[in-house]
């Protein structure tokens, strides 16, 4: 009976030695797992929306999406119908479906909504908020004001939804207008007007500005090369640049780049003194600002040289089938007279049959539309 006692009491000890244990690992385990970093809800990116008319897109209106793209993580984009411009500011230059493609192709920007209204609207305002998920309504530093008066960004301020960005100096639609009038103007008199060449107002290049540059090539990569003058760049420079870039990566198995080249004054000394109308550095920060362009090749020459193409190490020049002089072939010093002779020219069929003569036209046709003042 003694031994049996003594075995009851042993067994009660191993009982409770279990339970106590249980008990610690328990604890330990509950501790270990409040210990354990928490999985945090993953962050909603920030999405700005900016809005504009985009009418005769240029730099100051790629950089004004910049600005407006470092306030969030994503920029949705509104373009003002044509409708809405026209009973605002007067008819646009450009027709909707080619404002689409301009913004649609500016880098900096990851969604783009058509036919937005001109002013921000209660029901409009509701709408970016509860369907796009916008967070703020962005604009330039530049008033507003609609023919009544009012503030178009009243309602986004009063909500606390709203904020701005510096507008970009010297380049402006109403000042393009300008220059083409008075190149217009220069050719009908005869008189050569060459201010617009040196115009102090033009826009500033900065080291901000040309950020934009993209890295250069890696060592696998296939250069694809195609020039122009880009003057006034418009939607059939974006989409012949886009298809260039579809056909390089149709046919290429690694990276692409695509080198444009901004020519200089005395390139286009063929088409008048009037021309361009953009300067140099305007037409080149157009171009960086377009998602096609990996890189520019900034005053390149007139000629594709052999010594060119082995210093970028070219692949393949391209050239558009619609273009200001496409009789290149015929002219005493054809510039791509070198690509030709080694086999690495091939001629786009150009998507659109848009050309900067094509921009002129418009404005000249529509002179007195014109004079009012053309803004974002």
């Amino acid at each position: 009976m003694g031994a049996e006692g003594e075995n009851a009491q042993h067994s009660s000890r191993i009982m409770v030695s279990w339970v106590i244990g249980g008990l610690l690992i328990g604890v330990s385990l509950l501790g270990f797992r409040f210990a354990l970093p928490k999985n945090k809800k993953k962050k909603r990116p920030i999405r700005v929306y900016m809005d504009g008319c985009f009418d005769m897109m240029h730099y100051g209106h790629c950089n004004a999406l910049r600005q407006a793209r470092a306030l969030g993580d994503q920029l949705v984009v509104g373009v003002v119908s044509d409708a809405e411009i026209t009973v605002n500011k007067g008819p646009p230059v450009t027709p909707l479906n080619e404002r689409m493609i301009m913004v649609s192709a500016v880098k900096w920007v990851d969604e783009v909504i058509p036919d937005a209204p001109y002013a921000i609207t209660e029901d409009f305002m509701r709408k970016l908020f509860d369907e796009y998920n916008i967070d703020y309504i962005i604009h330039g530093d530049d008033p507003c004001i609609l023919p009544d008066g009012t503030d178009a960004y009243a309602l986004a301020k009063k909500v606390g939804r709203y904020k701005q960005i510096k507008r970009t100096e010297g380049v402006s639609s109403t000042d393009i207008v300008g220059r083409m009038l008075l190149c217009v103007r220069e050719r009908s008199t005869g008189i050569a007007i060459t201010t617009h060449l040196c115009n102090d107002n033009s826009a500033m290049v900065t080291a901000t500005n040309l950020k934009m540059v993209a890295l250069g090539p890696g060592p696998d990569a296939r250069i694809i090369y195609i020039d122009g003058a880009f003057d006034l760049f418009h939607a059939g420079h974006v989409e012949i640049l886009r298809l260039a870039e579809d056909w390089v990566i149709f046919f290429l198995l690694v990276s692409t780049l695509i080198k444009l080249s901004v020519d200089t004054l005395c390139r286009n000394a063929n088409r008048g003194a009037h021309r361009p109308i953009m300067n140099l550095h305007e037409r080149s920060l157009s171009v960086l600002a377009c998602r096609y362009a990996d890189e520019v090749i900034i005053g390149a020459p007139w000629e594709v040289s052999k010594d060119m193409i082995t210093t970028f190490n070219i692949s393949l020049v391209v050239h558009g089938t619609v273009a200001e002089d496409n009789d290149f072939q015929k002219e005493k010093r054809n510039p791509y007279a070198v690509p030709i002779s080694m086999g690495i020219f091939k001629l786009l069929e150009s998507p659109l049959d848009i050309t900067t003569s094509t921009i002129i036209r418009r404005i000249v046709s529509n002179h007195e539309a014109y004079q009012v003042l053309l803004v974002f």
